[in-house]
Parts: structure tokens; sequence; C-alpha cells
């Protein structure tokens, strides 16, 4: 039985698929994903979405699904899964003892958790399918036949020492990039692999579009519209997918920030979000190895902290110093929530002392607390003058012209290299973190050494004699 057969049969899957009309341009999807006969107006759909004109003679066993918000595309994941693990047989292919995995990646734990409902749905409410069902968790399904379904969130460790039937990412457009600068590409790169010895096996990668780079553009711009491609790319609308949202919430949100609503709902990627700073500029200003500098006396430092309430981001410090037209980064601290606000004020006052700082600079956060809370250790607290975006701005020509040294910290060199340009309506530029991620180190790197644009003063050796005796 093929999945469209599945999605009608009454028994299976045909309880969730009787609206005919919403479910149209899905089936459409399945059928050339699977390579089944099509319908004139599936086949309409297909060339509208595909920019193709030959339908599929065969399944594919790579495809790209991008599509707005609220199209489907979770619960559409979680369908193919079941039916992958549940209607398809790869024990010839296995091992004794090995289990063929059906992996599903979702961006972050809360998507896992809805596409895991789906799955157990669509799993334990079809009497056929839940006699299949031999041992549960929170996050997968094992199966009689010897297949497994699991969801996770995005790690390329998580993927590697499987034996995968199939991968099915979601959101990969957004996925965190905490600890890589291009965790799409390391957790494609790891799947593969994981796939080869399955002849079969089919990876399916669905996101709403974001900016134009990483992997799913990469995708689109291969393969869209090629007859000859063996790799499917389909592009449609929110209501092309799923024509019950109401078209008045489409125009409300164009009208409040067309190039948002453009990728979230018209699956256009967005022409006003670009990279910040090129990875190969990060990687020249940054010397192999060299993780911090001693203090040396003869040297007069700065220092900007990027403070945090302790619950959510992070707090962090950096400190930096000149020398003639070169801005070079001694040290980064970062600690990461939750913690206690006083113990890392006391922790980075230590080592401001260690550099002979007294006053540091920061972000205006929490009104007064950091600079009472850094009074208290003597150590004098200054509001910034410049906005983080401007901060930014002033950075990335010394970033360009190599009269920059940063330190070989991964962190910050990953969250440099994911910032984002965006311009609004009116022209002006903001720089800021992708969609789930982070830039608190990278704030304070750049507040810092954009300081140190400005020679800093002298220091004054009786006051450090008077603030180590405290």
């Amino acid at each position: 039985m093929n999945l469209l057969q599945a999605m009608s049969d009454p028994k299976l899957f045909g309880p969730w698929f009787k609206d005919a009309d919403t479910w149209a341009a899905w089936r459409g999807f399945v059928g050339a994903l699977f390579g089944l006969p099509l319908y004139v107006t599936e086949a309409d759909t297909y060339r509208a979405c595909t920019g193709r004109f030959e339908a599929p003679a065969e399944a594919y066993s790579e495809a790209w699904l991008i599509c707005g918000r609220r199209a489907g595309k979770s619960f559409v994941l979680a369908l193919i899964a079941v039916y992958l693990a549940c209607f398809r047989d790869y024990r010839r292919y296995l091992a004794p003892g090995e289990r063929a995995t059906i992996l599903i990646i979702a961006t972050d734990r809360r998507q896992a958790r809805t596409i895991f409902r789906y799955i157990k749905g669509l799993l334990t409410e079809v009497p056929m399918l839940a006699r299949m069902v031999e041992r549960e968790t929170a996050d997968e399904f094992d199966l009689t036949n010897r297949v497994t379904i699991e969801v996770g969130t995005s790690s390329y460790r998580a993927v590697r020492g499987r034996t995968l039937a199939a991968a099915l990412c979601d959101e990969l457009a957004f996925w965190p990039s905490d600890t890589s600068a291009s965790p799409d590409y390391e957790i494609l790169d790891a799947l593969r692999p994981a796939m080869a010895t399955i002849p079969n096996g089919m990876m399916l990668c669905a996101s709403s579009p974001y900016a134009r780079r990483g992997a799913l553009y990469d995708a689109f711009q291969r393969y869209h519209g090629r007859d000859d491609a063996q790799v499917l790319v389909w592009r449609a609308a929110t209501r092309t997918m799923n024509p019950s949202v109401p078209q008045s919430v489409v125009d409300e949100a164009l009208e409040r920030d067309l190039p948002s609503a453009s990728a979230e709902y018209l699956a256009q990627f967005r022409s006003d979000v670009e990279s910040f700073v090129a990875r190969e500029v990060v990687e020249a200003a940054t010397p192999p190895g060299v993780v911090e500098k001693a203090p040396i006396t003869s040297v007069t430092y700065s220092a900007f902290c990027d403070p945090s309430g302790g619950a959510s981001d992070s707090m962090t410090l950096a400190i930096g110093h000149r020398e003639d037209e070169r801005i070079v980064l001694d040290a980064v601290r970062e600690r990461k929530a939750p913690f206690s606000p006083e113990s890392v004020v006391s922790e980075f006052s230590d080592l401001l002392k260690r550099y002979r700082i007294s006053q540091v600079a920061g972000d205006r956060y929490a009104g007064s607390w950091p600079s009472e809370s850094f009074q208290r250790h003597g150590i004098t607290y200054t509001p910034a003058d410049k906005s983080k975006s401007q901060i930014y701005v002033d950075l990335l020509p010394r970033l360009n012209s190599g009269q920059v040294e940063l330190l070989d910290v991964p962190v910050l060199a990953t969250q440099l290299i994911t910032l984002e340009r965006r311009t609004a309506r009116g022209g002006r530029d903001s720089i800021d973190h992708a969609p789930g991620g982070h830039d608190d180190v990278a704030n304070a790197a750049a507040g810092v050494l954009v300081a140190l644009q400005k020679q800093p003063g002298d220091y004054d050796p009786d006051m450090w004699a008077r603030l180590l005796d405290d």
C-alpha cells in the first residue's frame, strides 16, 4: 500500500484527511515524493511548486520542502515517518540485533514534543499500527519490525553511530547556531553516511525560508525548476498547502512587516537579511591556539560587560588593549544561565583587577543593578553610549582591514559569523543574532574593541594599590 492509499483508507490515516480541499496540495507533494501517478490538479500543483514540467517517474531519496508557516509541515513529516516505519521492510539490510531508525530532527525540544505527539496519535489511534508498538519512551517508539521512530533536536553528534532508514529535518533554516556557524551543513553531512547501508533510505528537509544562505537556500538554487535534478525541491506559500489559514491573517502580516511575512507566509527567501561579517575575515583575525593573554604591567587595558539577570542569557566580559593602530582582545568570560548575578560580578571584578581595570563599560541592562553591584567591588560600571548595532557597525571596518586581533575561542567566532544585518523599511540597518542564536560573547568583545578605537586613559598606580587593598 502506498502513502496516498493509506491517507484515503478509513482504517489507517483516512480520518485525518477527510477534507479533500484542505489536503489536495499535500497529496500532490506526497505523490511526487514517492513517484506515484498524479491527477490533473495534483500535476498542476506539482508544476507550480517545483518549477518542473515532467512528472516524476520514481520516488526521490532526497527532497526539500520550503513552505510558509502553518502549512502543515510538521504533521506531514510525522505522517511520512510513521508510513516509512510501518510499511517498509528494512530487515534484510540489518545485522543481527540491529535496528533501523527513522530519525526526525527538530529545532528545539518544544518542537520535538509537538512532532512526537503527532507520531503518537498516528500510531496509537490506528489499531492496526498500535499493535506494532513494542516500547515507548519520551522520544522514541520501538516497533516489532525492528524499526525505531525517534525524535531529537539538532546536533550532529546525536546522529552518529546509527543505521538510518530515513532522516526528516524540520525547520532546519532555524536550527540553533550556538556551537556551530553552519549547523545545517554539519548535521546533513553526518546524516548521509548513517543512511548509506539502507538502499531505499530517504532524507526529507522541511522548513520555512529565511535568509539567502545555508543548506535550504543552496538546495533551492541548485535543484528548483530543474527537470533533470535527482533531488526534489518543493516551494509553496502557506495557503497553497493549507487553504484553511485565513487570507486576512496573511494580509495583516504583510502590512505589518513585508519582508518577514513574505518569508513566513509566501515562502520567499528574505532579501533584507545578510551576513554581518565573512567567516574568512574572522578566521584571519584569530591567532590559532591563543585563548587568553596574561596581563602585562606596561599595558593599559579596557573592558566591556554584557550583564544578565542569570535566568536565561549568559553574562559576559571582554578585556582588550590597543597597540598603536591595532586592537587586541586579551580575555573573554562567559557564565551561562542559571547563575547568581552577584557571584558573577564578584568573579568578573577579580579578573578586572588582575588587568588593573577600575572602570568597565557595559550594556544598559536592568537599570542600576550592574552599577551598584560592581561598585561594591570597587569597579565603576558605565553604561555604553552606543547601541549594540552601532557598536557592530563601528567594529566591521576594523575587522575587514585586519586591525583587530581576536582570541581562539570557538563560541566567539561562531557568534560573530552568525550575526545578521537587517534592513528596515526606512533603510536603517540593525545587527543582531539569528533566530534561536545568541550573541552575548560577541557583544562584550565588540564593545571593548570599539571602545579601544579611542586610546584609553593612563592609570593611577596609587588607585590600584587602594583597589587591591580592598
